[in-house]
């Protein structure tokens, strides 16, 4: 099955854009997936195609028109009712791993690129949309966002990344960031690689790795370990694991 991607914005020649490379640029090729961009534009009913206006209530810059947005969205509903449609915008939930695993499960997805301002609200009201934020900036647009969850998803496409495996290691797969990596030279400046992965003992390896793991994403997402720690000290039942408490 073809993951199917429309997207909706106002610059479609940025797709695929660097997705037409490497891994997705291949899989791409081999039809593991469909890139459609859609001119947000072609929806637009006056003579200048307008598709924004000014706030209501004043301000700066402009907004996006529900009512344009709505006849995009509809275009794509009509064309992948069963798709789940983002918008990508700073408001936005926090895109997660786990969200990009259930989107890459499925069908394919719809996503709108934001512009100017961001969108009517009423928009989100009215049709059956996510907003959702790959971090906690501001771009210029919804498409480099875009660009970012379509590569999220399409890595994790069968196929795409060669041995099924290759990902279940890597950072928020099990809560965690990842564990350091090393490659020949064995000495490079004064610094070796340690001597456990070395060691060829693949247990040892594996607790170490464990153990890396751990400390750098408690150095560096307390966030992260804080809801990893709550996670395996609680029982199926919610109860706390006493044995684990420390």
């Amino acid at each position: 099955m073809t993951f199917a991607a429309t997207i909706l914005t106002l610059y479609p020649e940025m797709f695929p854009g660097p997705l037409g490379q490497s891994l997705a640029g291949r899989a791409l090729s081999e039809g593991r997936w469909s890139c459609d961009p859609v001119q947000i534009r072609d929806f637009a009913t006056d003579k200048h195609r307008s598709v924004d206006d000014t706030p209501a209530g004043g301000g700066a810059g402009m907004v996006l028109r529900a009512d344009v947005i709505a006849s995009a969205v509809d275009h794509a509903l009509d064309s992948q009712p069963e798709a789940p449609i983002l918008a990508m915008t700073p408001r936005g939930n926090p895109l997660t791993q786990e969200r990009v695993r259930a989107l890459a499960a499925g069908p394919g997805v719809t996503i709108l690129c934001g512009r100017f301002e961001g969108f009517d609200e009423r928009i989100f009201e009215g049709r059956p949309i996510e907003p959702v934020s790959i971090g906690d900036y501001v771009l210029s647009g919804g498409e480099s966002a875009a660009i970012v969850l379509l590569d999220a998803c399409i890595r994790l496409l069968p196929g795409v990344m060669g041995a099924a495996s290759s990902g279940d290691d890597e950072s928020f797969e099990t809560g965690l960031l990842e564990y350091p990596h090393y490659t020949r030279p064995v000495e490079w400046e004064g610094r070796t690689i340690p001597e456990v992965l070395r060691s060829g003992d693949h247990a040892k390896i594996a607790a170490w790795r464990k153990r890396q793991a751990e400390i750098d994403t408690r150095l560096r997402r307390p966030d992260l370990w804080e809801r990893h720690e709550g996670a395996r000290v609680k029982s199926p039942s919610g109860a706390h694991d006493k044995k684990k408490e420390r």
